[in-house]
């Protein structure tokens, strides 16, 4: 299960900022974001060495897209394509508006049951496949202005996930990063946090996950986008490569090229 948390303040400097923690099986091999696709020079992402996609990823034209499995449905599964193509197909594209109403017409018997999230400095989407049968259907909502947080389960389903129930009101009185100053104090220790509640949850519950079967949280992002009125200035992607209780988050270098095989 893994976690993200959106903050969309319009008119903000920083309208946009996004968090992710991805939780995987600790075998399951994994480079740091870089260019990985020579098809796709305009994308920065985080590359799935066995599946050749990416969990999350943001494109030149500002464009940020992180995909979330649904809960118990982990690892690929034969005759399904990887969940991890839908953040490229969804980085094709200029902005998020145009994005989720492409992936709208996705046909869900392709995927295992997925969630993803599509943003830009101006819209936020959520688009979900929950693999209803006989056949499922694909999913596009817009997300809210303010706090929101997705896990393995629906959109602030405070409800369904204890995660959710427990750590969303915390992102929503921390301290907002700035960064302007350079300051993710607040929702970097949120991130590496490895208390959960309720008990019965046990660790997977936490926002930095620490399991016995080989399951934990692998690395952790942020990513901050600028207004539309501040061209100049560029998005901040801060990236942990590993647990961030145990990582320093370092910022991405947004002009590297093409990374070698």
């Amino acid at each position: 299960m893994c976690s993200v948390v959106i903050l969309r303040r319009p008119g903000h400097p920083w309208p946009l900022v996004l968090a992710g923690n991805r939780d995987e099986m600790v075998g399951r091999p994994w480079k740091p974001p870089a260019r990985h696709w020579p098809e796709r020079p305009e994308v920065l992402g985080g590359l799935d060495v066995l599946a050749g996609g990416t969990w999350l990823g943001l494109n030149d034209t500002g464009v940020v897209a992180v995909v979330l499995n649904r809960e118990n449905t982990l690892g690929p599964q034969a005759g399904k394509r990887s969940r991890g193509e839908l953040v490229l197909e969804a980085l094709d594209h200029a902005d998020a508006a145009d994005a989720a109403q492409a992936l709208a017409h996705l046909n869900p018997d392709a995927y295992r049951p997925f969630n993803l999230v599509v943003a830009d400095n101006r819209d936020a989407f959520f688009i979900t496949h929950r693999g209803e049968s006989p056949r499922g259907r694909i999913r596009v909502e817009p997300i809210p202005v303010g706090l929101s947080m997705v896990t393995a389960h629906d959109l602030n389903d405070e409800a369904g996930s204890p995660r959710q129930r427990f750590y969303r009101p915390l992102f929503a009185n921390a301290a907002a990063p700035d960064p302007d100053k350079g300051d993710w104090k607040a929702w970097e220790e949120l991130l590496a946090s490895r208390i959960w509640t309720p008990a019965e949850v046990g660790p997977r519950g936490a926002m930095c996950v620490v399991t016995d079967i080989g399951f934990e949280t692998s690395s952790s992002t942020l990513v901050a986008l600028p207004a539309m009125d501040r061209p100049e200035v560029p998005p901040v992607f801060r990236f942990a490569a590993g647990r961030p209780d145990k990582v320093a988050y370092r910022d991405v270098d947004l002009d590297a090229g093409m990374q070698e095989a």
